[in-house]
């Protein structure tokens, strides 16, 4: 698992993880593509899977929260991939650890890994918190 770095102010943990294969797959797609991107729409159908771009394809602004950024590193060089979600659904979703998970399966034709036969999935847990009394 590949922890992304803290990005959001005031904040000590992390809120989203790749799994091995996730890595794995955009390290491939990284030959392919160059620099890669994340963004969590939270729409329907498709919309709910984290989406892959190439990096700077999808514009963000300040309607979207960057949630974490990964180092995917090879042997070559570090390889950075932002994660970003849209603010609206970052307001339903603050109190979750998302993991990038890959499952076979063709997900949306907007998504760079839709070719590979695989998409990339949100598996989602309740974020740990630290209780002050303990």
């Amino acid at each position: 698992m590949i922890e992304a770095a803290v990005t959001l102010a005031d904040e000590t943990r992390s809120r989203v993880t790749l799994t091995d294969t996730s890595a794995t797959l955009l390290r491939h797609l990284w030959q392919s593509y160059g620099p890669l991107m994340f963004h969590q729409s939270g729409g329907c159908c498709d919309g709910s899977s984290p989406m892959c771009y190439p990096a700077g394809d999808f514009i963000t602004s300040d309607q979207d929260v960057l949630l974490g950024r990964f180092e995917i590193g090879t042997a070559d060089a570090a390889q950075p991939i932002d994660f970003w979600m849209s603010r609206e659904q970052f307001a339903y979703w603050s109190h979750t650890h998302l993991t990038v998970d890959v499952v076979p399966g063709r997900g949306s034709g907007f998504s760079v890994e839709a070719p590979e036969g695989v998409r990339f999935l949100i598996r989602s847990r309740l974020m740990e918190t630290v209780d002050p009394f303990a």
